[in-house]
């Protein structure tokens, strides 16, 4: 029962995760059928971020993920999430009301993602690491499908957005397969003082921090790599084979980093999940670093770091999320792993929106570079987390 459920899970997190980088993947072929903006075009990715954050905190406040049978707020988000999203396909790209649906999709999948977090926990506790890390690594997938699909349809954007929309809408009929772990505890009454807990609980706390600093890097990166690294390739290629190379390397960034985020798990569960998160966003950290400073010299250079960046920059987001499931009362975990995701994803709100704005005028180098402190102060709070669960011992 468990490894259907959970496979059925990771399915269905999988399809629907597929929805968040659509407009980044599809943008070089919607700018060649019409001028969107600088401003517009970072609008189509940073509005997923805005609307994830304000249907996070509306479900965290509300509790619920811990209040309502989680599966049914999946399914229903998912396959509502897929209908707003193949509204693309009727408005004028890079509209307003393209955006729309862009933050409507977001405020969607905030009923996916962090729910789907709620289910994984209650299949378990010492293999807690492990299953979080499995349900980011399907997210982490799903997130990288876009690019592939679009480096397979060629120019037609919008096959990747009906594609897309598919799959998620299957994926909400899927998660109603899933059956709830025996670890799985449900909150009777409505009490937004739940997610105080947040700051009262040095724990959470400090788990809190290092994921901040997380998604200072994450987010960024993924939604603007295939643009940076189309960039430094056309520097020594044409145009076109830049871009599809940029499109490749996206997505085996991305795609690479789902799977380490299971073998971090595992590894999280027997060493430590703070160890574990703090050695990924150091190799990160250096990554980003070292892709800026080579940024515009030989393509195979480029590729290769940008695919240890992407191996690395994704695994600890799970030991973050199983860090606080593992200090949370059960019965509010589903609300405070919500919160989290809202306050990260707020962050993710202005890097995204910032990091084409600054690389027009300061560079991708300088950029790509400044990504990097994240991870450092992500760092310094996976160490005193670290050195708390020893003291405690």
């Amino acid at each position: 029962m468990k490894l259907r459920s959970i496979t059925l899970l990771l399915v269905a997190e999988l399809a629907a995760m597929s929805l968040w980088f659509v407009s980044a993947a599809i943008l070089p072929e919607m700018l060649r059928e019409a001028a969107i903006s600088p401003m517009r075009q970072a609008a189509l990715s940073s509005a997923v971020q805005a609307g994830f954050v304000v249907g996070a905190l509306v479900s965290a406040v509300l509790g619920i993920a811990d209040r309502f049978d989680p599966r049914r707020v999946f399914a229903a988000s998912a396959i509502l999430a897929a209908g707003t999203n193949a509204l693309l396909l009727v408005v004028p790209p890079g509209s307003t009301g393209a955006i729309a649906a862009r933050f409507v999709t977001g405020a969607l999948l905030a009923g996916v993602y962090p729910v789907g977090m709620k289910i994984a926990v209650g299949w378990g506790q010492r293999d807690r690491g492990f299953l979080v890390g499995a349900l980011v690594g399907a997210l982490t997938l799903g997130s990288a499908l876009p690019h592939l699909v679009s480096l397979a349809g060629g120019a037609d954007w919008r096959v990747t957005v009906a594609i897309a929309s598919i799959a998620a809408a299957v994926a909400g009929l899927i998660g109603l397969l899933v059956q709830l772990g025996p670890h799985h505890a449900r909150s009777a009454t409505f009490d937004p003082r739940a997610i105080t807990t947040a700051w009262s609980n040095r724990r959470v706390r400090l788990a809190y921090a290092g994921y901040l600093g997380h998604m200072w890097e994450l987010y960024a990166m993924w939604a603007w790599i295939a643009t940076a690294v189309g960039v430094s390739y056309a520097a020594t290629m044409a145009v076109p084979e830049a871009e599809r190379f940029a499109k490749l390397t996206a997505f085996l960034a991305i795609g690479l980093g789902g799977l380490a985020c299971v073998a971090a798990g595992l590894v999280g569960d027997r060493v430590g999940k703070a160890e574990v998160a703090a050695a990924a966003m150091a190799v990160s950290g250096i990554s980003a670093v070292l892709v800026a400073f080579t940024f515009g010299g030989p393509p195979w250079l480029t590729f290769a770091l940008v695919l240890v960046w992407g191996l690395s920059i994704v695994p600890d987001s799970a030991q973050f999320s199983a860090l606080v499931a593992d200090a949370a009362p059960p019965e509010i975990a589903g609300s405070l792993l919500t919160f989290q995701t809202a306050l990260g994803f707020a962050l993710t709100f202005v890097t995204v929106q910032a990091v084409p704005q600054i690389a027009a005028t300061a560079g991708w180098p300088f950029v790509l570079a400044g990504l990097a402190l994240g991870p450092a102060v992500g760092i310094v709070a996976m160490l005193r987390l670290a050195a708390l669960a020893r003291d405690a011992t």
